[in-house]
């Protein structure tokens, strides 16, 4: 059997921890004993790559079918109080470290879903810890603020030390919202709000009466006829706005009223993209085209275009950089604004701290949407001419959360001190490149791969999809899929070669069996 082993990278069982996580000196190390329980042996790589986790298990172990028996026990009794029909996995947080995600009957998984892509520096992580068990978090969690009205003495603080000290360059200003779905609701009022300042004149231009009037019967033109364009199988959220934008699977939309809001289509490019580059250009051409064309004709007119820089849920559909420049330069010639939905990309997932930092674009976006990875309650990034001309437009009860504020910002520091978009960038070559050489080897088991150059963010699509995610998890893997077949990675940010290695090697196996 061909191994992907590195010759410098295979793994030992660790009798000297001299490459220990280097957590700060203050960090609880309760947690990083707690984990011995699981079955797996801690290891240190051989190589020179340091591990960010002491004590790490040395790889998955498996001891019973998952569900097993004890897990069995526990959604049975869940399921008489909470849906469990999505259920993936049992998991015991206790007991989960690092890279790794444990079940009640012992069972430890390498875990490169991670949340659905929102667990971004590891299970238990001690930095985290630390800031979570804080006096600042303590108060943060019981003393719970209205944002809005009554504000923490320290949030400006919060705020520029953490989220804002990483915000898109050209954004100066952050919106603080509930969730993923919530920050893009939110983009889209803003939005709404910004296109009707700019008809009516500015800022400084207050409402009619009949704009008053007609808002509270939901017509026009309080209630105004406009839109956001989406593309197809793009994924935005399931409340009522962001469903209108969502197009991935018909099972979130179903009997919920929608919008009559424009679906411009996404490329569907042809892989290998450097193979297809001329057929590739022309259909991303096509895409642009056709937007431009429901911007000047679409019955409500949009006041803003929202992207996700990978199409996620959707099977992991990827355009080039000259497309998503192709977009902000039609924003601007039709004076719309340009909202990139980084919620699953964003925070270093793809190399780079945020994934449209790779497009090179002259103008940045006007709002950038984010969540998952950041722990936050999913926020917004714009600049002032975003704030609407009167208090109470933009609000909630919390508009947020402090403590998620207080854990990002911890999460900030980690990647920092660890260099971790750094070891995602590298780390997604070297898997991205184990792949291509099973793709090539099992031409029936990976077709479209797809992500090179885009970190640990990377894709293919599977003819046995289902079976592969299944049988992954009884070789301890959790891994995940998107689409009608894709199989997605989505690591967390402390994934390194020696997973990598780990990773392959099992795959490997399923494509034998």
């Amino acid at each position: 059997m061909a191994s992907f082993l590195r010759t410098t990278g295979r793994v030992r069982p660790a009798t000297t921890r001299l490459f220990a996580y280097s957590a700060p000196r203050t960090a609880p190390i309760s947690l990083r004993r707690q984990h011995a329980s699981a079955a797996a042996s801690p290891a240190v790589p051989e190589s020179g790559e340091q591990p960010f986790f002491l004590d790490e298990p040395a790889g998955p172990t498996v001891q019973t079918a998952i569900p097993g028996p004890k897990s069995i026990k526990a959604i049975e009794r869940l399921s008489k109080v909470f849906d469990t029909r999505s259920l993936n996995m049992m998991a015991d947080y206790g007991k989960s470290y690092g890279n790794y995600l444990a079940d009640l009957d012992g069972n430890v998984l390498l875990d490169v879903y991670a949340q659905i892509a929102s667990i971004p520096v590891g299970y238990n992580n001690p930095t985290l810890l630390q800031a979570a068990t804080s006096p600042e978090m303590a108060s943060a969690l019981i003393n719970r603020p209205a944002l809005g009205n009554f504000p923490q003495h320290d949030w400006a603080d919060i705020l520029e030390t953490g989220i804002l000290s990483v915000a898109p360059k050209g954004l100066d200003q952050v919106f603080t919202g509930q969730s993923g779905s919530d920050a893009n609701e939110l983009a889209y009022k803003a939005a709404f709000m910004w296109k009707r300042q700019h008809e009516r004149g500015g800022h400084h231009v207050d409402f009619t009466e009949h704009e008053i009037n007609s808002s509270m019967h939901n017509q026009s033109p309080g209630a105004p006829q406009l839109s956001i364009l989406s593309f197809a199988s793009a994924f935005h959220g399931r409340l009522f706005g962001s469903l209108s934008t969502t197009r991935s699977k018909p099972i979130h939309k179903l009997d919920i009223p929608a919008f009559d809001w424009p679906k411009a289509p996404f490329p569907s490019l042809k892989y290998p993209l450097d193979q297809y580059a001329a057929e590739n250009a022309a259909e991303e051409q096509r895409c642009l085209a056709e937007v431009e064309r429901l911007i000047k004709e679409w019955h409500a007119p949009p006041a803003a275009v929202v992207v996700e820089p990978i199409q996620s849920e959707g099977g992991d559909n990827h355009a080039s950089p000259n497309f998503f420049r192709g977009l902000r330069d039609i924003t601007k010639k039709h004076n719309i604004l340009f909202i990139v939905d980084e919620v699953q990309t964003g925070v270093g997932a793809t190399g780079k701290f945020w994934a449209h930092e790779h497009w090179g674009l002259s103008t940045p976006p006007d709002i950038v949407t984010f969540s998952k990875k950041a722990q936050t309650a999913g926020y917004y990034y714009g600049n002032n001419e975003l704030r609407p001309n009167k208090p109470y437009r933009q609000f909630n009860t919390w508009m947020g959360d402090p403590a998620r504020a207080i854990l990002f910002r911890a999460i900030i520091q980690e990647i920092n001190r660890l260099n971790l978009v750094e070891n995602t960038a590298a780390t997604g070559d070297y898997l991205y490149a184990g792949l291509n050489r099973l793709a090539q080897q099992y031409t029936n088991e990976i077709n479209n791969l797809r992500g090179k150059g885009q970190g640990t963010f990377i894709a293919w699509d599977s003819p046995r999809r289902d079976e592969v995610l299944k049988k992954a998890k009884s070789i301890g893997i959790n891994v995940g899929g998107s689409g009608e077949s894709a199989v997605r990675l989505r690591p967390m940010l402390i994934f390194q070669k020696h997973h990598a290695d780990i990773f392959l090697e099992r795959l490997e196996k399923i494509f034998k069996s």
